[in-house]
């Protein structure tokens, strides 16, 4: 390969912001002039530097506009400035097309409606920033879908598809991106705005005329060139469709017959003009769908015999290899989901669909194909799926395949650059066992999963692009490409070209139509201002000062408060064999490789079912974004936001709307764990700048509460006193509309002490009555004794006679005081040793505090002790399923005045997969209807929720699902919450009393619908 030409443009020096993110005359003119956002600070440029590839480079600022009105108005700014500019969905580009040194305009905001649509031609407008599957969503009451279904579907947008050429799992039935795209209407960087489509009738626009005639001459030159070197596979997306304009052998891609211009910007990247609206064709949603999971002993057999699976014309055929089947085991959300998919120990899984109008017709077809893995020797190797809500399930494992696979801990990650290369099916097998040739010469091994049915195999070798990687990288791409060429491929087939595949595209073309390229690029944008350096004069993929890991890149010699030893390993890339924590370089203890877990992907930019990340759900900023904060951390930690690393301003405000609800924790196919990273950055603060007086008072509220609860009436007076509650409220930082909560006489001061230390039969359990369940609500703890007793279990508490009751340290931990938590938590591990070393269970009522000896006592260093009390805590209800199912647990349970009980989960509840228990024992009630809320996090969080800053945002994600559901209860409906927020947040927002289940059990077992205070 040759040294790729430096770019066309040189960007006047007034453009680019300094450091410290100084005004300039763009900045200036665009927060004047734009109603949407303008950011050009260095943390929020930071944040859009990166896409889901191994690049990084510092956009000049970035603009969010409002509407279409706005969006003409940026551009116009920027054309009169002479600035650059890169159009921006969700970030989620491998090949790092949504990066470079531009004004970044983010659509994904407010960019994102329908603007037309026809049920009866099936076809929608759009706004480029819609993403996919919002788009099918809204279409889906039509029967109508939008079928190039990327994996990505829950976050892209349509405008980045169309620039990438997206393809999809289903492509073999419904094609590319291109195939799909009816019209686009556009701004070209003159200012024009044109209207491409069909060439069914000649352009009436004279801008659009001239631009047809110049494609039409380059393309009718290059005729013979284009035969020659465009690949004949449906999977090619290098470049610009030039083919598509060449009068002597067109290949048009519409239904009419005609060639279509806007299919010249459909995979331009946004290198030609400015994408406004889109318009699609829409098919209709298969009456019904069936699946087959063919398990193959080995890799080779899998791609041997997808040409022969193809022939039963299934419309997906997709591939999970090894590797993501043992990766998808260790997640929690996807183990019980992979397990169902498999028979024996197989290699690799092809994910084989049909679909149609006749069920009993592809039922017959999942039989033929077991019929066929039987005629090619591999009987039983079929598991049929017919269940949709299984079928969803495995496909959900399917689509979050990258970022499983991005889950590997360690320096070495499974990297994207020869990722899209498409062979015919007759040499997939070959190419893929000469493809890991390759890898092994070079010491690594390679990732695959996606598209077998297409010859598109999304494959990724395992390098550290710290150390070695970019030099192995490009032997790697060498003896790939002479691969591809080899077997009549195509280089980049589904994700296009970007800064990693660019330099590839004359590689791919040759040096003609390369060439035209480049002219092609000047008919449309002569000044090169549309993302400059993708398609014509890229960089070289191996650019070091365009990584994300430049050179010089280094973690700040941080001491971080928590463990974080279990990321600091290494992984060898051939056996898989990780070192043991602790081993070799300690970047920050594992923090910095924490962090940079985040792979850019945006899945947590997602707003179907679970808990991430509510922050974003009700601001749609990337600041306030999973990826945003695990962004401006990485950043952070490594010295480019400043010497004072995660104690920075920029961290403080990146994490302010973080309510740690660990959504990420279970959510996030990476593992990024943003709660345990707040407390680490929380930490950083206070050390470096204290904590407030409001902070001080949340946080040693455990310590205070003895005293609070005898004097229970001084402490309401904030608000009982009419006109001094919003003063004091206001003073101390606190949201005057919220009330606070109350003080009650202590629970455990009025408990005694078991009479024997054990029952007859060995039934005893520790309930951890914890600080709210004690001071504020002991109504909970009392039901929660009463079903214990009423089971036959002996109840120890934990107290000690002249000390203060335990604490699990979560309200220091709020405010960043880990060493006090420690404290906590060594007192809670000294009193409860002699019951864990027994092997009597600790049962919890509240979720956050009880699941905190599962989570963050794990983090403090102490080591088996803590791991022994962990495996030994249990939620109330966590422990009656598991009694109930070991045979050890009766209740005689009666009918309640209610028949229906609508339930809401705690946040930390569904990050340890710990809220199906509450439906479970509901559901021994007889007659008892329970129906779990879909809901993100209720929006309290602690704290959260009654500071004043935050009451709006803490409003906005309990309006999302929860209070909205909640006021929609049937009339006598139950609401139960396990969590103490949970319930202030109910009980202020929707006229509502929720309980916790404790004490709906306990109304049961009395048989009086209104007895333990449950009030339907």
């Amino acid at each position: 390969m040759t040294n790729s030409s430096p770019s066309l443009l040189v960007k006047p020096i007034h453009l680019v912001p300094s450091q410290s993110g100084a005004s300039t005359p763009l900045a200036t003119r665009l927060r004047k002039e734009l109603r949407g956002d303008v950011f050009f600070d260095r943390a929020a440029r930071g944040r859009y530097a990166t896409d889901a590839s191994i690049y990084q480079i510092m956009p000049i600022g970035v603009a969010v506009p409002r509407d279409q009105d706005d969006l003409l108005l940026a551009l116009e700014i920027a054309r009169d400035l002479g600035a650059p500019v890169l159009a921006r969905g969700a970030g989620t580009s491998q090949c790092g097309q949504t990066v470079g040194e531009a004004l970044v305009i983010d659509n994904s905001k407010w960019l994102n409606n329908v603007i037309a649509f026809d049920a009866q031609a099936r076809t929608v407008t759009v706004e480029p920033g819609i993403v996919l599957d919002h788009l099918n969503a809204w279409l889906k009451p039509h029967g109508l879908w939008f079928p190039v279904d990327v994996s990505t579907s829950a976050q892209c947008t349509i405008g980045g598809m169309a620039g990438n050429n997206s393809c999809g799992s289903r492509s073999i039935e419904y094609g590319n991106m291109v195939h799909n795209v009816l019209a686009i209407d556009a701004v070209l960087a003159d200012g024009t705005r044109c209207h491409f489509g069909s060439l069914k009738a000649p352009p009436k626009d004279t801008r659009v005329e001239g631009l047809l005639h110049g494609l039409r001459r380059i393309a009718t030159r290059e005729s013979d060139e284009i035969q020659r070197n465009v690949p004949k596979v449906l999977r090619r997306v290098a470049g610009y469709n030039i083919d598509l304009f060449d009068c002597q052998n067109p290949r048009a891609y519409t239904d009419d017959g005609y060639a279509n211009l806007s299919h010249i910007l459909v995979g331009s990247e946004g290198t030609l003009a400015y994408s406004r609206q889109i318009t699609l064709k829409l098919a209709p949603l298969p009456e019904h769908k069936v699946l087959g999971v063919v398990n193959f002993p080995t890799f080779y057999q899998a791609m041997a015999m997808t040409q022969h699976i193809v022939k039963l014309q299934p419309v997906a055929v997709e591939l999970v290899d090894r590797t993501m089947i043992d990766l998808s085991m260790e997640n929690p959300s996807f183990r019980p989901v992979i397990e169902r998919a498999l028979t024996g120990e197989p290699q690799a899984i092809l994910l084989v669909e049909f679909a149609g109008e006749d069920h009993a017709a592809l039922l017959r077809r999942l039989d033929e194909l077991a019929e066929l893995m039987g005629d090619l020797g591999l009987p039983g190797s079929v598991v049929k799926m017919a269940d949709a809500k299984a079928q969803k399930a495995l496909w959900d494992v399917r689509k979050a395949g990258l970022n499983i696979m991005m889950s590997m801990k360690g320096d070495g990650k499974p990297v994207s650059f020869i990722e899209d290369c498409a062979v015919p099916l007759e040499h997939l097998a070959e190419y893929t066992r000469r493809l890991t040739e390759v890898f092994h010469k070079h010491e690594t091994e390679g990732t695959w999963y996606a598209h077998a049915s297409v010859g598109t195999l999304h494959v990724r070798p395992i390098l550290d692009m710290r150390r070695d990687g970019a030099v192995r990288m490009r032997e790697i791409a060498e003896e790939a490409s002479a691969l591809v060429r080899e077997y009549k491929g195509a280089y980049s087939g589904e994700h296009g070209d970007g800064l990693c595949r660019g330099e590839w595209v004359a590689w791919q073309y040759g040096p003609r139509i390369n060439a035209a390229f480049a002219e092609i690029k000047a008919l449309f944008d002569p000044d090169n201002r549309f993302n400059p350096d993708k398609i014509v004069r890229p960089p070289k993929m191996d650019a070091r000062e365009n990584f994300r890991f430049a050179p010089g890149y280094e973690a700040l010699p941080i001491r971080p408060a928590l463990d974080w030893s279990a990321w600091n390993v290494r992984r060898d890339p051939l056996t898989g064999e990780e070192t043991p924590p602790g081993t070799g370089t300690d970047r920050t203890g594992g923090l910095a490789a924490a962090v940079e877990m985040c792979n850019n992907n945006g899945h947590c930019r997602k707003f179907d079912a679970g808990t991430m990340c509510p922050s974003y759900r009700v601001t749609k900023d990337e600041q306030h974004l999973t990826r945003g904060r695990a962004n401006t951390l990485r950043l952070a930690v490594s010295g480019q936001l400043g010497e004072e690393g995660l104690a920075s301003e920029d961290v403080k405000a990146v994490l302010d709307l973080c309510v740690s609800c660990k959504g990420c924790k279970r959510d996030c196919p990476t593992g990024v764990d943003m709660a345990k990273m707040k407390i680490e950055a929380r930490h950083a603060w206070a050390q470096r700048h204290g904590t407030t007086l409001r902070e001080r008072m949340v946080a040693f509220m455990p310590r205070y509460a003895p005293f609070a609860s005898r004097m229970p009436a001084l402490f309401a007076l904030a608000d009982n006193i009419p006109g001094v509650s919003a003063l004091v409220k206001r003073a101390l930082g606190f949201a005057p509309q919220r009330p606070l909560p109350r003080f009650r006489s202590a629970f455990l001061s009025s408990v005694k002490a078991p009479a024997t230390t054990a029952t007859a039969q060995g039934k005893e359990v520790l309930l951890f009555v914890d600080t709210f369940s004690n001071y504020m609500e002991p109504e909970n703890a009392q039901a929660a004794q009463q079903v214990l007793e009423a089971a036959g279990y002996t109840v120890h508490f934990n107290t000690r006679a002249g000390e203060r009751p335990l604490c699990c340290g979560r309200t220091l931990l709020a405010a960043g005081l880990v060493d006090e938590a420690k404290q906590e938590a060594r007192r809670m591990l000294d009193a409860f040793r002699p019951y864990v070393e027994r092997g009597v269970p600790v049962v919890g009522l509240e979720p956050s505090c009880l699941l905190s000896l599962r989570d963050e006592f794990l983090n403090y260093g102490y080591g088996d002790e803590a791991a022994r009390l962990s495996a030994n805590a249990f939620l109330f209800e966590e422990f009656l399923v598991r009694e109930h199912k070991a045979g050890r647990l009766a209740l005689d349970l009666k009918p309640l005045a209610t028949g229906e009980a609508l339930v809401h989960g705690h946040c930390h509840q569904k990050a340890f997969d710990a809220f199906t228990p509450v439906q479970t024992v509901l559901g021994w009630i007889p007659g008892l209807k329970v129906s779990p809320i879909e809901s993100s996090c209720c929006g309290m969080a602690g704290s959260f929720g009654y500071e004043a800053e935050h009451y709006e945002a803490s409003r906005a994600m309990a309006e999302l699902s929860l209070l909205p559901a909640v006021r929609k209860r049937a009339a006598g409906a139950l609401v139960v919450a396990d969590g103490t927020s949970c319930r202030h947040q109910i009980r202020d927002g929707a006229d509502a009393e929720p309980v916790h289940v404790a004490r709906v059990l306990a109304t049961s077992l009395s048989g009086v619908g209104q007895a333990a205070g449950v009030d339907p």
